[in-house]
């Protein structure tokens, strides 16, 4: 129970944690588009982010599958930056009245990315042999309450700025799109391998 716990808060930190906001740009460009009525549409897609993430995570704990880290840490921004565009190009009305079909199937491959960023610290901290099975149970629970808190933010402060701003509200998304696609170009510039760009 104890090792439960104690990665549980891992998790939660992980997502949380200000030195690596990429996770919480990520949640926050995801959920931007969306009001409380489609909470549980976002919620489905937050889930699939989360068995994806712990999927590669997995697969990199027990050795069964690597990629290079550099490939990776580039690859994060750049998932971020895609999910931005997708807010700006198709805006609202892909979110509010299709399927979740492409912000699904991309959220599946991003979590991918993401777990597989963690993955090396991951193994570090993690315990014996033994302990693995517990710990990504364990981590996988407080990312997913890490992120139904910076849902639960982010729909908070949209629900904000529909009252405010009301027919402008679609304005104040495309912003805040805009402004998490420049920030995680540049992330995506300052992470890519030598010789790139």
């Amino acid at each position: 129970m104890e090792t439960i716990r104690f990665y549980l808060e891992l998790g939660i930190f992980h997502v949380l944690d200000l030195d690596g906001y990429d996770h919480v740009l990520f949640m926050i460009a995801l959920a931007i588009p969306y009001a409380f009525k489609s909470f549980l549409r976002l919620l489905l897609l937050a889930t699939a982010f989360t068995v994806a993430h712990t999927t590669s995570l997995a697969l990199a704990a027990f050795n069964i599958f690597k990629i290079d880290a550099g490939l990776i840490e580039f690859l994060i921004p750049v998932t971020i930056a895609l999910t931005a565009l997708y807010n700006l190009v198709l805006g609202e009305s892909s979110n509010g009245k299709s399927g979740v079909s492409i912000p699904l199937i991309a959220t599946v491959f991003f979590g991918l990315i993401h777990g597989f960023g963690f993955s090396n610290y991951f193994k570090m901290i993690m315990g014996g042999e033994d302990e693995k099975a517990t710990a990504l149970l364990g981590f996988t629970l407080g990312i997913e309450v890490a992120q139904l808190i910076v849902i639960s933010i982010t729909l908070g402060l949209s629900a904000l700025l529909a009252l405010t701003l009301r027919e402008k509200r679609p304005i104040a998304v495309r912003l805040i799109s805009a402004a998490i696609l420049l920030l995680s170009f540049s992330i995506a510039l300052e992470a890519a391998p030598e010789g790139w760009f």
